[in-house]
């Protein structure tokens, strides 16, 4: 049931995974002081470069995009030396990596970056406290101006570049789960009245410039986006909200990505405005190379693939729980089960 994982699948004429499974990116915060990938690290990416290919834990743009305790970062040649030595590993094992460029946007928390302001769309704050640091707590952000915006960007474009110094194969933006690109397309958390709000078309202008920007970096054929077209973390539904995909989604298939990656931690979820699942509604608007994720297993996975449900299966928690679930899968092992007591230590 499970052969079709196991065929190669030529992403574009840069880029040919050795078979549909792919380590989704699962934060870890795991790096050090100064946000630099760690030799453990090193050592439990390379043990998974079965994978065909494997999507880093969420990194950083720059500092103040930091949400979470001890989240590596691409933004100093520290921390792109540190992500050399980890891809290096992963190539030389045989594997294929991409890193995910990351600002969390409205969860971020100036005590990791002793800043003055958070930065989001719309200063509509998030209820709560930062995880793994109940301490923390949510602050109204400071809507980005005209000028901000436009530094973002660029440092996005920047993280990019960083990301091919560090040898990884490419990137995918994270655009997803209710952070700050996130943010922009969705109307309980944008509430501008600027060319950035209001509009399908103003709401994903900022997606489609930092897509546009780090396109122009480092080519489409390195660069590929997550999305959340169902609003569902850190975020309340507003039907609205598909009219903006209804737009986005066609303009990235003109720009031939690599990837689109469905961000979701379920994708049994169903959302009333976009019909059912946010795959399935995916599927129906965008037609190139998609990634399903959300407790898939590889039976499961297999058969949405052969249903054309989608194209390749990322795999999360079970990866963490199995550094040699690849092995697993295609010899019919029995895999270990994933508990929360394994986010405590790398394996």
């Amino acid at each position: 049931m499970t052969d079709i994982l196991f065929q190669p699948y030529t992403l574009n004429p840069t880029l040919t995974l050795k078979n549909r499974i792919l380590m989704a990116p699962l934060t870890r915060c795991m790096a050090d002081a100064d946000l630099v990938p760690t030799q453990a690290m090193t050592e439990y990416y390379g043990r998974r470069a079965e994978a065909g290919l494997i999507i880093s834990e969420a990194t950083i743009i720059r500092a103040d995009g930091q949400g979470y305790p001890n989240t590596p970062g691409l933004f100093t040649p520290e921390q792109i030396a540190g992500w050399r030595k980890v891809t290096d590993t992963v190539h030389a094992n045989g594997g294929k990596m991409f890193a995910q460029l990351w600002h969390t946007g409205r969860v971020a928390h100036p005590h990791f970056y002793h800043g003055e302001h958070v930065l989001a769309p719309s200063a509509e704050a998030v209820e709560g406290s930062v995880p793994r640091m109940r301490e923390l707590t949510y602050q109204v952000p400071k809507p980005v101006t005209k000028q901000e915006i436009e530094q973002l960007v660029a440092d996005y474009a920047q993280a990019a570049a960083n990301a091919i110094d560090a040898g990884f194969d490419g990137v995918e933006i994270h655009g997803a789960n209710g952070y700050l690109i996130d943010q922009f397309l969705h109307h309980d958390s944008n509430k501008r009245t600027d060319q950035y709000g209001g509009s399908p078309e103003n709401m994903a202008r900022f997606a489609l410039e930092v897509v546009d920007a780090v396109i122009d970096r480092i080519g489409n054929d390195r660069t590929a986006l997550r999305v959340s077209p169902g609003a569902y973390f850190n975020m309340a539904a507003d039907d609205r909200d598909r009219d903006v995909f209804d737009y986005l989604l066609p303009a990235l298939e003109q720009r031939d990505l690599a990837f689109l990656h469905v961000g979701i931690f379920d994708d049994a979820m169903e959302f009333g405005y976009l019909g059912g699942r946010a795959s399935s509604y995916i599927r129906s608007v965008y037609h190139n190379t998609l990634v399903g994720v959300g407790s898939y297993t590889a039976e499961t996975g297999s058969e949405a693939i052969t249903a054309n449900k989608f194209d390749l299966l990322a795999i999360g928690r079970p990866f963490i729980a199995n550094p040699d679930y690849v092995a697993k899968v295609k010899s019919k092992a029995p895999l270990v089960a994933y508990s929360d007591e394994m986010l405590t230590s790398l394996v």
